[in-house]
């Protein structure tokens, strides 16, 4: 819980009182401010992670199968357009991220997206909102299946159907998705970075010692850059489980850097050496053997990404069914039972998605328009507008910044529509890949 008397609400903005954070605050209890209540005695605690495991956690759910297509883009829109892409959209990213986190220190009570859409449209908003991040999450997950179907289809040369890979990857994901706590999976989020870290130069160095596009495909490559910015809808969970929320900004600055570095460099240098002959995910763009082997250690990244978003979603419904009530944090049987119930329905159809849309670019396209598009850009704007109502003109800085951050909506819903379009033209003209097939769908 925030402690101090003041709290700032946004970049550069004036401080607002704690005591208005929402209408009615007083009548609420510390259980209604906070979604884990008091933990003194629970047999699990979930507000246990510092900043810097926070960060680790941020890094593996953002950095995974985004930098993976991100070699294509520049294929697709050309080397220098495709960096300013990176760089302007992980800048805006960085600024919506901050919002976020403003947003839920204002709010202390929201969890997810969904309280956060209860706070600015009331229970259709909390509805709507809740229905969007669950199968937004649950699209992720089926990625990462899809992913693991890619990876074992590469390792064991196509040594068993495909549909027997992507099983493989559901039961071993639902497996890692046990564990209760945030704290559980930021641990292995410092393996899962090693792991995409290391494919990612082993791919670099293959490629490196090896020697006019149609709007669909060059917006479909735009699609795939928002992608590999899409941690924004775990941020308020994450938050959530921190100690001190009061830190997420040093989180969010060591996310940021990382992966804008990252990116950069993984996509410009498989691209300079592959041009077009690249391929996504780009891990495949070298030579038999280092695909192999980049594949190899890319499989705790593959997994465990999915993990923590399959843990995200699975945590959201958890809370909404125990919020405020004696299971929630304890390891009784029927609390036990629930959480296993949920995790393997959403993995059940996670695996569905996966086998539906074969194709590893188009996924992620669909992805990013149908959700990255709002929960790491246009809502972001929303809430700045809804943390400042009242005040949106009252100086020039005030005034910028509502520019700033009606423009990100507008552009949300830009990304959207012609994301749509790309995607579902892309899946249209695309025969390569074949719903529930053995055959190799993966580019």
């Amino acid at each position: 819980m925030v402690d101090s008397d003041k709290i700032e609400v946004g970049a550069g903005d004036d401080y607002l009182e704690l005591g208005q954070r929402q209408a009615g605050s007083a009548r609420m209890t510390p259980e209604d401010r906070d979604p884990f209540g008091n933990e003194g005695g629970n047999d699990i605690k979930f507000k246990t992670m510092t900043w810097w495991q926070t960060a680790m956690i941020m890094i593996a759910e953002t950095i995974s199968l985004g930098i993976l297509s991100l070699p294509s883009v520049l294929k697709a829109v050309g080397l220098v357009p495709g960096c300013i892409l990176i760089i302007g959209l992980g800048i805006i990213a960085t600024y919506t991220g901050y919002v976020l986190g403003q947003f839920k220190l204002r709010y202390p009570q929201v969890h997810t997206f969904a309280e956060a859409g209860e706070i600015i449209m009331g229970g259709f908003g909390r509805e709507l909102f809740a229905t969007a991040q669950v199968l937004f999450l649950v699209f992720v997950m089926g990625s990462h299946i899809l992913t693991f179907s890619i990876m074992l289809n590469v390792v064991t040369g196509h040594g068993a159907c495909t549909i027997v890979f992507t099983i493989c990857g559901f039961l071993i994901s639902l497996i890692c998705t046990f564990p209760r706590t945030m704290k559980s999976v930021s641990y292995l989020s410092i393996g899962s970075f090693a792991s995409i870290l290391g494919a990612v130069f082993i791919t670099m160095i293959g490629v490196g010692v090896s020697d006019g596009t149609p709007f669909y495909l060059a917006f479909g490559a735009v699609s795939n850059i928002i992608f590999a910015y899409a941690g924004h809808l775990a941020f308020f969970s994450f938050i959530s489980e921190m100690k001190d929320p009061r830190d997420y900004p040093k989180a969010l600055c060591a996310l940021q850097i990382s992966d804008t570095i990252l990116y950069l460099t993984a996509a410009v240098v498989i691209y300079r050496y592959t041009g077009e002959d690249v391929t996504s995910p780009a891990l495949s763009s070298s030579t038999k053997l280092l695909e192999k082997i980049a594949y190899g250690i890319a499989i705790p990244t593959i997994v465990i990404a999915g993990v923590i978003n399959g843990h995200v979603a699975a945590k959201y419904i958890y809370v909404r069914i125990f919020r405020g009530s004696d299971h929630l944090g304890s390891r009784s049987w029927y609390a036990t039972f629930v959480w296993l119930g949920i995790i393997t329905v959403l993995w059940v159809v996670a695996w569905i998605i996966a086998s539906a849309v074969p194709i590893f670019n188009n996924l992620l396209g669909l992805i990013s328009a149908l959700f990255v598009s709002w929960f790491t850009y246009g809502v972001s704007g929303w809430f700045w507008i809804h943390m400042n109502r009242g005040k949106l003109f009252l100086n020039k800085k005030k005034t910028f910044l509502t520019i700033v951050n009606v423009a990100i909506m507008f552009m949300g819903g830009t990304i959207m529509v012609c994301g749509l379009y790309a995607s579902g033209k892309a899946i249209h003209d695309d025969q390569s890949g074949k719903p529930f097939s053995c055959a190799d769908n993966s580019v």
